[in-house]
């Protein structure tokens, strides 16, 4: 029986609360309603809003009805209307939540700068009281659930956690290299599985952009392995040398195993990042900058090691000659039938050692702009919208190309050996200094143009991929 009246009681609790909740919805709703027609458009939220002291942006607003308008009416009825604030006092609570984390119901200024900073984002305490007290209305400096609640309630960005969601980076671009540190997901995203829909969204952008920036990559590899103070090949000659020998069709050549081996190395290295955070054993469910740089170029180095075959098939595939092999088996087979499995690992040591600049330069760039443009621009969001962040995601990862191409270069040289006949065998050390003596510190970075050239088509064409996907998979963009 006291079984029966405890849970009574808890029952009974908890209809009060919905009816409570019910009562402050209903008046908020009529408040909002300026015109008294049972409806919300974007006209009523704003002078509604305006009357509260909340002033949002029309995209804010726009974002709000769109998120909640279920009929396709261009407003909110009282039903779409409870039924978005409900849902958006769920994400909100796991945001307080995690800011929280001295588990006691409030949030205060430390707490803030904490979290942020493990977000790699730097201010200082009198910033942090700032962002509290817009929100503090008790004058304690501090803020419960309620007055964060109502802070935030129509208002469609979720502050902090937002900065990852908006600002993904190595998922969304791809300028056909691997070497950035992963992304990191909100707990949100991982609650609700979007982290793989990103995944898959981030591999076909990039399957679409590497076959759209093929011919630029192929003339790249070309002018790594071939050009020289003797043979100085151009970007036209290139081009016009390729289509001779190999018609138009030829221009793609190794971009099949280039595609192909995005899924195994992302999934690896993805997994690899997971695994690595766990051994890290930070307390925080957002890592350090210096522990994102450990855990990706390790998570690099780990996949990269595991893909590495495909890496040099795909080097001899670009420079094979027509005819030279019937496909990518055939080449994998005579490799391993001439050279032996050793083969398959040729340039590995300078592949390796490119990561750590690579993905360290680009990381440490991409944190620069990202902080920058928090710092001075945003006001009410922390989306930086397509022109920022394809202008932050283009100069971090030309920064990083640039740190590590001279090791690139000898990689693909040293894959290419054997495709020279009578080739002799040589070590990282010894290419390096042979290249220095015979064309100086610029044969260092031959290909370099073409490379540069498909930076900002690659980052572009993966941006807008990575979006219609993320639409097609049912990402919510927010």
């Amino acid at each position: 029986g006291g079984g029966g009246s405890g849970s009574g009681g808890s029952c009974g609790r908890s209809l009060c609360e919905a009816s409570e909740q019910e009562r402050r919805l209903r008046a908020l709703f009529q408040k909002l309603d300026v015109n008294r027609d049972g409806a919300l458009c974007i006209h009523d939220l704003a002078v509604g809003l305006g009357r509260l002291g909340l002033h949002r942006t029309e995209l804010d607003l726009l974002k709000i009805v769109k998120a909640g308008d279920k009929d396709l009416d261009g407003q909110l009825d009282f039903e779409e209307f409870v039924h978005y604030l409900q849902d958006h006092e769920k994400k909100l609570r796991l945001v307080f939540k995690s800011l929280d984390k001295k588990n006691d119901g409030r949030i205060d200024a430390q707490e803030i700068v904490q979290s942020l900073r493990d977000l790699g984002v730097k201010i200082s305490e009198q910033q942090a009281e700032k962002i509290l007290k817009s929100m503090d209305k008790n004058g304690t400096m501090t803020i419960d659930w309620n007055e964060w609640r109502d802070y935030h309630l129509l208002h469609p960005v979720e502050n902090i956690p937002e900065i990852i969601l908006y600002w993904k980076h190595s998922t969304i671009f791809d300028v056909g290299e691997n070497l950035t540190v992963p992304d990191e997901f909100t707990v949100e995203e991982r609650q609700t599985g979007m982290w793989w829909r990103h995944l898959v969204a981030g591999g076909g952008a990039g399957a679409v952009s590497r076959t759209c920036t093929a011919p630029l990559d192929r003339l790249k590899v070309l002018m790594q392995v071939h050009a020289s103070r003797s043979n100085n090949m151009c970007i036209i000659g290139g081009f016009t040398q390729m289509i001779r020998e190999g018609g138009p069709r030829s221009l793609w050549r190794g971009n099949g195993i280039n595609v192909l081996k995005i899924a195994p190395e992302s999934a690896i290295k993805f997994m690899a990042y997971e695994q690595i955070k766990r051994f890290i054993g930070t307390d925080q469910e957002m890592l350090r900058i210096h522990e994102r740089l450990l855990a990706g170029s390790l998570a690099g180095a780990i996949a990269q090691s595991s893909i590495y075959p495909m890496e040099v098939l795909k080097t001899r595939m670009a420079l094979r000659k027509t005819g030279q092999y019937s496909g990518m088996l055939d080449c994998a087979k005579n490799i391993l039938a001439k050279e032996g499995m050793a083969a398959f690992y040729k340039g590995y040591i300078p592949n390796m050692l490119g990561i750590i600049p690579y993905a360290g330069i680009d990381l440490a760039v991409y944190e620069t702009l990202k902080n920058t443009w928090l710092q001075r621009y945003a006001v009410n969001s922390a989306d930086p919208g397509v022109f920022v962040l394809l202008a932050c995601g283009t100069i971090s990862s030309t920064c990083g190309q640039l740190a590590s191409y001279p090791l690139a270069l000898v990689r693909t040289r040293m894959q290419a050996q054997a495709s020279v006949e009578g080739a002799p065998e040589v070590t990282m050390r010894g290419l390096f200094k042979h290249i220095l003596k015979t064309e100086g510190a610029f044969g260092l970075y031959r290909g370099l143009a073409p490379n540069f050239m498909k930076v900002i088509p690659a980052v572009s064409i993966s941006y807008v991929v990575y979006e219609n996907l993320k639409m097609t998979l049912g990402v919510d963009s927010r």
